[in-house]
């Protein structure tokens, strides 16, 4: 394991960078870190700052206190706090995210996909799940949308949005916190952040945050740790306010992983190479021969600037880039030997630019802008099969160009009456590559065999797709007493389409032509309360979902020993659900929290297809249509 110590001269750089006559305090909050002088929660849901209450959209909001209290180090503890919301570490490592919400999200990270559930750091779209496993430190607070968000926040949100909210900088005085935690298993984590004013318009300040922990369990193989965590992180941020009306902050972050990888667990007895590996007594135990280095990364740097025209209009532009990497390993077989090992590379860098024009003349309010994406995705793996003494290498890059433009505007009709009208329209362009090649040998040349041999080229192919959309949505808002405020929504959004990155075009020719997109049409009734002062506050919504063309990701072996992958709009489902959360204070030292989701979805079809012999050769197989409607479940979405 790193030591604690390793790490210290991020510190010390940190501290000279912010080196200052600081007041050693703890950071001064409103309740909830999110409330205004009238004890109202304020959200930025729809990119202007509003009232909870008034906001027609299922959201759960969580303030740095509520999370510093709870001891969350990452975004996974909003599994623990958000209705009807998977949070959670994909295979493979600590820092990969995937997430699902109502139904609705990407269980595969492969750079082929499209994630379900937006992810949001500033407002800044983070495209891929590698490195999106965000530790929770110099933050404001974490909203969570629930439903399609396409209007505002784009393609890839039909399930929801989750987004991070980092602490703006204190720029009347110099500022410095600290936090250092120790725990079982020779957990370490130190939290630094601070700020520095330079004059009257200038502030500099960042954060630095350092996680060490032991692994719950051991490779038994090698003898190294399983399930430790290695991760540095910071953000550096600059804010300069020349006038009243203008505000330009540039920020830097980084975070690299050197966790080692996280292997599979056997259920089930397992005889290789003369031995039977049997089920270890500990999930977090593995005897994987696969190799436990592994590496994440991720850079990124963006540009706010605000001007306000007058108290009427606001301009704003965001500009972001960011890249990343993952080299890694996974053992499914649990086994010292190479029966299914798959070593893995990930790579990605985006750039995006977004203006905003935010409005608000009285009676009417909202904001309308444009969008501009352009992205790259690439990765390579191996499916090595030992047994066999081959090993399969899926290679491939997805370049997306994406352009849109959007408005949403609240109409006050009456003093308690309000309707939001707001739509999106999205164009997509995909240029992808796609190779998967066979090699006799023990990993490819691509993870460093350079003595494996070419046995045959699966795939090999470019094609490019173009998708465009238009996304509504509409509420109506009505507030009957000051205390609630009762809503009624139709939303609509859509997750781009794609090429699936392990097709096989010999057993499936089909996949040379990708997928479509699919969609989620969401009818939601809801409420907002806050009694007594805002010291009960109540949310709930019931909603019906209905699913089109789902996208469907499946693999299965075949009778020639190959693995064929299908990505089909394939299903149609509807999904039923309710939620109720909330907060009580007791005393003004005491509150409780409570969240309760139930969700239950039903296939209507799911059409798809399998790899079979064909009963009059040649070819020696052929792709028949299959129906699992009555067999399919939703993932990660338990009833």
């Amino acid at each position: 394991m790193k030591r604690f110590g390793d790490t210290a001269r991020y510190a010390l750089l940190f501290a000279s960078v912010c080196a200052a006559p600081f007041a050693f305090t703890s950071p001064a909050l409103a309740q909830d870190g999110v409330e205004n002088s009238d004890d109202t929660i304020v959200v930025t849901a729809r990119r202007r700052a509003e009232n909870l209450q008034d906001v027609p959209i299922a959201i759960t909001v969580q303030s740095a206190e509520q999370l510093d209290n709870r001891g969350a180090q990452d975004i996974t503890v909003l599994n623990q706090s958000v209705p009807n919301a998977t949070v959670q570490v994909a295979r493979g490592s600590n820092s990969t995210l995937i997430a699902f919400i109502r139904g609705v999200g990407q269980q595969d990270p492969l750079w082929g996909f499209e994630p379900g559930v937006g992810l949001y750091v500033d407002d800044v779209y983070i495209a891929r799940p590698q490195a999106a496993v965000l530790d929770i430190f110099d933050i404001e607070r974490i909203e969570v949308l629930r439903g399609p968000q396409g209007t505002l926040y784009g393609r890839n949100t039909i399930g929801g949005a989750v987004r991070y909210v980092t602490r703006l900088m204190d720029t009347d005085q110099p500022h410095l916190t600290a936090r250092f935690n120790y725990g079982s298993y020779n957990q370490m984590d130190g939290i630094f952040s601070g700020s520095l004013p330079i004059g009257d318009q200038f502030v500099i300040g960042g954060a630095l945050a350092l996680y060490t922990r032991d692994g719950y369990g051991t490779n038994l193989n090698t003898g190294n740790e399983h399930y430790n965590k290695d991760v540095d992180a910071f953000r550096i941020s600059a804010q300069w306010t020349p006038t009243d009306a203008l505000t330009v902050r540039f920020t830097a972050d980084a975070v690299d992983d050197d966790s080692n990888a996280r292997h599979g667990y056997r259920l089930t007895s397992f005889p290789a190479g003369g031995a039977a590996y049997n089920p270890l007594p500990s999930v977090y135990d593995t005897r994987a021969g696969a190799g436990d280095k592994n590496h994440v990364e991720t850079r990124g740097q963006s540009l706010h600037v605000d001007w306000e025209l007058s108290d009427a209009i606001t301009l704003r532009s965001i500009s972001a880039w960011r890249n990343g990497e993952t080299r890694g390993n996974i053992d499914f077989d649990n086994t010292p030997n190479p029966t299914l090992d798959i070593p893995a590379y990930y790579a990605d860098e985006q750039f995006s630019q977004e203006f905003q024009f935010l409005f608000d003349f009285g009676r009417v309010q909202g904001v309308a802008g444009v969008y501009y994406l352009d992205a790259m995705a690439e990765g390579a793996f191996d499916t090595v099969l030992g047994n066999l003494g081959l090993s399969i290498l899926s290679q491939g890059r997805v370049d997306t160009e994406s352009i849109a433009a959007f408005a949403d505007a609240s109409i006050d009709l009456t003093d308690s009456l309000a309707l939001s009208v707001g739509g999106r329209w999205t164009r997509d362009q995909k240029d992808a590559q796609v190779r998967r090649l066979t090699y006799v040998g023990i990993r490819s040349p691509f993870f460093g065999n350079s003595a494996a041999t070419l046995f045959s080229t699966n795939t090999n192919y470019t094609n490019d797709a173009e998708f465009e959309e238009f996304t509504p949505r509409v509420s109506l808002t009505w507030e009957p007493i000051d205390a609630l405020t009762i809503y009624g929504s139709y939303s609509q959004g859509f997750k781009s389409g794609g090429f699936d990155m392990r097709g096989d075009a010999t057993l499936t020719p089909n996949t040379v032509n990708g997928y479509e997109p699919e969609f989620v049409d969401t009818y939601e009734i809801g409420f907002h309360s806050g009694f007594m002062q805002g010291r009960v506050n109540i949310s709930g919504a019931v909603f019906m979902s209905e699913y089109t063309d789902m996208q469907i990701t499946r693999q299965e072996p075949t009778i020639t020993g190959g693995i064929a992958s299908y990505v089909d709009n394939a299903a149609e489902a509807e999904l039923f659900g309710a939620e109720l959360e909330g907060r009580v204070f007791l005393t003004d030292n005491l509150s409780a929290n409570f969240a309760i989701g139930y969700i239950d979805g039903e296939f209507g079809e799911y059409r798809s297809s399998a790899v079979v012999a064909n009963p009059a050769p040649p070819p020696a197989t052929i792709v028949v249509p299959i129906d699992l409607s009555g067999s399919a479940g939703f993932q990660n979405t338990p009833d």
